[in-house]
């Protein structure tokens, strides 16, 4: 591996004894239904399996903690915490994404003229079974053909109209880049004219390997490195209108949605782990390496802007993955739904510290295990 797990103690968690985790409760129980009335998690390299998980989950139902320091009682009761460390020395990173919110309408006008599209009947998942010779081995989806399934068109060629008339449209928005930006999060609420709210997250994708438009500009020389947002891209494309088509068909991943019922706004979509996020307390990891559901312990000296000027010190869920997330000490923080949320995201760029909260019996495995 090419990190190892370092047992650690919750009085070495920084900012431990401050955190309130009480609204992982909620989370957690939502994640024991899944687990146990639709299906387990898929087991991460790492080797926590969803019945390990189960004993912790379980142990929380049962036992119902109230109050923050009785909640941290009982993770510490219930669990072991593992420092992750890489094994090239280097800190942990994380970067932050939300929910959009954004105007839309039910049919193309002269404004709302930029669809979000469903899936397409043709788009297949590509898997190592059905997998062409010579097709590209990133590839996940493909198109079925009569002669075979073959690479998808990409976001250049869907954008200039190649799936125009196929009735995939869900909503149109005013704005391409307010839909590239929604793909780049893989969800979105949707505001229609009379007040109703729809929501649509990741249904599948192009295929293509996604491409940060960000490291594009900043290759370019368009945009500081040290400064790159999601607000500071957003700036540029806005004052470089004649560009925006190129840099945006530069990823030439293309997101598919389906839509979905909004029946609690104070949660976020339902993602990964087929339960819905948790603002601040919902975390994407590597699901090759993590198993769903399993808490961490994340703390950023450098990450203020999100706790009041205070380091980012919090106890958050794995419930979500994504394609830029890889590695063990790699994550993606959910900070909510719209303008408010999408400011906090957009800086988050930061070193951290990654503790994994192993169930007991679980832990028994990695407390003599080196390298």
């Amino acid at each position: 591996m090419d990190y190892r797990l370092v047992p650690a103690r919750f009085s070495a968690l920084p900012g431990w004894n401050e955190d309130d985790p009480t609204a992982l409760l909620s989370a957690m129980a939502r994640c024991r239904d899944h687990i146990r009335t639709v299906k387990p998690y898929k087991t991460g390299s790492l080797g926590i399996t969803a019945g390990e998980l189960l004993v912790l989950l379980d142990a929380a139902a049962d036992e119902k903690p109230e109050g923050p320091a009785a909640v941290r009682a009982f993770f510490e009761a219930q669990c072991v915490p593992f420092l992750i460390e890489k094994a090239d020395g280097t800190a942990g990173f994380v970067t932050a994404f939300y929910e959009p919110e954004i105007a839309v309408r039910a049919k193309r006008d002269t404004v709302f003229r930029y669809p979000f599209y469903g899936r397409p009947h043709d788009l297949v998942d590509i898997d190592d079974n059905n997998r062409p010779a010579g097709f590209p081995p990133g590839f996940a989806f493909g198109l079925r053909t009569d002669g075979g399934i073959v690479e998808h068109p990409d976001r250049g060629a869907i954008e200039r109209g190649c799936l125009s008339g196929r009735s995939l449209e869900i909503a149109y928005a005013r704005s391409k880049v307010d839909v590239f930006f929604a793909h780049v999060q893989g969800a979105a609420r949707l505001v229609y004219p009379d007040g109703s709210v729809r929501r649509i997250t990741y249904a599948a994708k192009s295929g293509h390997p996604f491409s940060a438009i960000g490291k594009l500009l900043i290759d370019r020389g368009e945009i500081d490195a040290a400064t790159v947002s999601m607000a500071s891209i957003r700036d540029w494309l806005a004052r470089n209108e004649d560009q925006v088509d190129a840099v945006l068909w530069h990823n030439r991943s293309f997101i598919f949605f389906k839509e979905a019922e909004v029946t609690d706004l104070s949660l976020g979509p339902i993602a990964a782990a087929k339960v819905p996020l948790v603002a601040g307390r919902s975390l994407a990891v590597d699901r090759m390496i993590h198993t769903f559901g399993l808490p961490f312990f994340i703390s950023s000296e450098s990450l203020t802007h999100m706790d009041s000027g205070n380091p980012f010190r919090r106890l958050m869920l794995a419930l979500d993955t994504g394609t830029a997330i890889v590695g063990p000490a790699r994550g993606d923080i959910f900070t909510g739904s719209g303008d408010a949320a999408g400011a906090l995201a957009g800086h988050v760029r930061n070193a951290a510290t990654f503790h994994i909260l192993l169930p007991k019996a679980a832990a028994e495995r990695y407390l003599h295990v080196e390298g």
